[in-house]
């Protein structure tokens, strides 16, 4: 049976490493031919939401004031701070002596409403430009990139571009988790089914979507998703389903100043919207258990019981067997994993922490559960942000 079960696993992962993962790189958007120019440079409003951001701002806004671009205007819509956020916005603009930047005062969501979708709606509604980049505010760029952005947009006629922020890993826990996260997003959503006309696979990062006006009218606007608690899958599915183009890709020269640091922290991050993202389903979830067990801990306990020979499967061909099994399903799983341990430059040993943080994102996936149906629901900068209907 169990070499039955591993020869399985070997082709589940030889699957997931060659169809799903694409070994090829992870930070593919860094190597786009940048030689290449649009027919034009149309007009950018940079939209930024933010809510208690004052920590942050002073770097990230500094580096969005900082993008070289010939028509760009930048829009901070204050979302009810209560840190003096739109104050310090306004000194890091008057500083940096900004004449395209501006403060929108967001009022509290109306029902029906997302906090963080309403406050993009009401920079929408202030913004001029006929692409708009919807950013958040812990998001650092590099100056070059908003032209490179564009420039893929234009010429490849992608009317959505979306790019996932570098996470800030400092500690063990970061390590262990982050390039995780970006490793399960992607399995999840690979990022060359996204790019694919005909492919329904959907998907954007939310900290960097450069997505064109008339597309988005064309797709409902942002009303269209504005009950989604996860808005970015939600607003590329919306614009894919009216025909529009997307491009999903990863980067280096994007990254989020935001510092985790802790368990506690990234717990917090995955239990606001792991439930969500199995759409409320108890038997999602469970079957969400079932294949993280399955995937990503069997084959390491498998190896374990392996090395101290507490399997005992006879015939000695088929322990031979079992063996190659298990050594071939654990090097498909390296291999796939490998792209986003180089994004985040981690060492190849890392690859060994992967069932160890598997088995933390199921615990955490049974808790975001939890806490959406039974507890007062995931918070967020002071806001309860509770299934609505």
């Amino acid at each position: 049976m169990i070499v039955a079960v591993m020869v399985l696993l070997m082709g589940a992962w030889f699957y997931l490493w060659v169809a799903r993962s694409r070994l090829a790189g992870a930070s593919d958007f860094d190597r786009i031919d940048t030689q290449r120019a649009p027919d034009r440079w149309p007009s950018i409003s940079v939209v930024i939401p933010a809510r208690n951001e004052s920590d942050v701002l002073p770097f990230t806004l500094s580096s969005v004031l900082s993008l070289y671009y010939p028509q760009v205007e930048v829009i901070l819509v204050d979302d009810c701070s209560e840190d003096g956020t739109a104050e310090l916005a306004g000194q890091v603009a008057v500083a940096r002596g900004a004449t395209n930047f501006r403060v929108v005062r967001g009022t509290p969501p109306p029902p029906g409403w997302r906090g963080k979708l309403w406050a993009l709606q009401q920079g929408l509604e202030a913004a001029t430009g006929e692409w708009l980049l919807f950013t958040d505010a812990d998001i650092y760029y590099n100056p070059t990139v908003l032209r490179d952005l564009v420039r893929l947009a234009r010429v490849e006629r992608f009317q959505m571009v979306s790019l996932m922020a570098l996470l800030r890993s400092e500690s063990f826990w970061d390590r262990l988790l982050l390039p995780c996260f970006f490793f399960f997003f992607h399995l999840l959503y690979p990022f060359h089914w996204v790019r694919r006309p005909g492919s329904r696979t959907a998907a954007a990062a939310g900290g960097c979507v450069l997505v064109e006006r008339e597309a988005l009218e064309r797709a409902g606007g942002l009303a269209a998703v504005r009950e989604a608690w996860i808005d970015d899958v939600a607003l590329a599915g919306a614009l894919k389903k009216s025909g529009a183009r997307i491009y999903l890709g990863a980067t280096v020269q994007v990254a989020s100043f935001r510092r985790y640091g802790s368990l506690r922290s990234l717990r917090e991050m995955v239990v606001r919207s792991a439930f969500t993202q199995l759409h409320y389903s108890w038997t999602l979830v469970a079957l969400t258990l079932a294949g993280l067990g399955f995937a990503f801990v069997v084959p390491a306990g498998a190896a374990l019981a392996a090395s101290a020979g507490a399997l005992g499967v006879q015939p000695a061909s088929l322990e031979y067997l079992l063996d190659a099994a298990i050594g071939v399903t654990l090097g498909f799983m390296m291999l796939a994993y490998m792209p986003a341990l180089r994004l985040y430059r981690l060492p190849v040993f890392w690859t060994l922490t992967l069932p160890v943080a598997a088995l933390l994102y199921a615990a955490m996936t049974v808790e975001s559960a939890v806490a959406h149906r039974f507890g007062s629901g995931p918070r967020w900068k002071g806001r309860s942000e509770r299934r609505v209907g």
